[in-house]
């Protein structure tokens, strides 16, 4: 299991070669599950449309919104499993004490790349710079993540029927109560007939406040990381032959479609 921002690439970027040759290296041998906080569509554009057809996609399982929705390739689309929506009430509380919050601690701004609220269905995400901020701007906005640690705290004591959990650099992630990353992973070892000790989770919020830690919670051998260079060289440690190989030729894995080759769904 992997996170995807901050682990398999740059927040909301594309993911690189190098990456997508070993999801596909991967792939041809095991099954691999991204969650993360994103939406199923940034998953799309972030990842999944720089993946090779060689790809063995039926093995992949995606989780976006940090669990709360799992999809699976069937041959021709991505079919939903699940789709844990909160009701327009839920989401109007978590909106209303998320931005209560930024504006008491002063991290509220109107000079944000895109909205800093946004409705992912089944999760509220406040982005304190906005979903479109530079990586390296939310990088030097709150390098210790103490902003952020204190607007999640103050969500927290205000949405007891609600998980809140720092996602990225500069983002709060709010689901129902229960419907977490945790959620998700015992959703998958149900549909794969796993066990805790049979997963491994790469992630880079850890921390007991961060959207990764209710996997590590649950007992699964989970290794930090710190971006994707990071993540390639842990997987490669932990996983050795499988992370560069596979049963097709290694030339294809991860060979990004040429700019007027059609998107897979």
């Amino acid at each position: 299991m992997f996170d995807l921002d901050g682990t398999r690439a740059a927040s909301k970027s594309d993911i690189s070669p190098a990456t997508a040759h070993m999801l596909c290296a991967l792939l041809s041998a095991i099954d691999v599950c991204i969650i993360s906080g994103g939406r199923f569509e940034q998953f799309d554009a972030q990842l999944v449309r720089h993946l090779s057809k060689l790809c063995h996609l039926e093995r992949l399982h995606l989780m976006p919104t940090c669990g709360t929705r799992y999809l699976r390739w069937d041959g021709g689309a991505w079919t939903e499993i699940y789709f844990e929506k909160l009701s327009s009430g839920e989401k109007n509380s978590a909106c209303e004490v998320l931005r209560n919050g930024a504006e008491k601690l002063g991290l509220w701004t109107n000079d944000t790349w895109g909205p800093a609220l946004e409705d992912r269905g089944s999760q509220v995400t406040y982005s304190a710079l906005g979903q479109g901020a530079p990586d390296d701007v939310k990088s030097a906005w709150d390098p210790d993540s103490s902003k952020m640690e204190s607007l999640r705290k103050f969500a927290a004591e205000r949405l007891p029927d609600f998980e809140v959990k720092s996602g990225g650099s500069t983002s709060i992630d709010v689901t129902r109560r229960g419907i977490d990353k945790s959620y998700g992973a015992r959703r998958l070892m149900l549909a794969l007939r796993l066990t805790e000790r049979e997963i491994l989770f790469f992630g880079d919020r850890l921390d007991p406040g961060g959207n990764d830690y209710p996997i590590k919670a649950m007992g699964i051998d989970c290794i930090e990381v710190r971006g994707w260079e990071d993540t390639i060289s842990n997987v490669t440690n932990a996983l050795g032959d499988l992370a560069s190989s596979g049963s097709s030729s290694q030339s294809e894995f991860g060979r990004a479609p040429p700019d007027n080759a059609p998107s897979r769904p």
